[in-house]
């Protein structure tokens, strides 16, 4: 969810400061009461309406350049388990994944546990029903 712009905000405080309740602000500008109250902590804490930026999602700790190394991991245990893999990798790389994350690299690899792709399937008989010859 977005935040909410910094017109809105200001547009909150100014009917605060006009007079409303931050009750009555609240349900004028469909917000929560809990935010008209944030709002006004901020500006008096800080001076500034601007929404905080938000933190960015960390980095994938199994990145492209590690591609071959974790390759080469699955040819040398390709009946392992996923957690038997994070535990390979963490013994390797020092470095300590979840389950998630190492399905996630290896479905970026492409990589499938089956040995061969599935057999051709056998031709069958036509059925006849009870009763006939053919």
């Amino acid at each position: 969810m977005n935040p909410y712009s910094e017109d809105l905000r200001t547009r909150i405080l100014a009917a605060v400061d006009a007079g409303m309740t931050k009750s009555q602000a609240a349900r004028v500008f469909a917000v929560s009461r809990s935010t008209v109250k944030l709002y006004a902590q901020r500006r008096r804490e800080t001076g500034s309406l601007a929404p905080t930026p938000r933190a960015a999602p960390p980095p994938s700790l199994i990145g492209p350049e590690q591609t071959a190394t974790l390759r080469a991991q699955l040819d040398a245990a390709p009946d392992a388990t996923l957690a038997m893999h994070c535990t390979t990798w963490e013994q390797a790389q020092g470095v300590r994944v979840s389950v998630s994350t190492m399905h996630r690299a290896i479905a970026r690899l492409d990589w499938t546990r089956k040995k061969r792709r599935s057999p051709r399937q056998n031709a069958t008989r036509r059925r006849v029903p009870p009763g006939k010859t053919t």
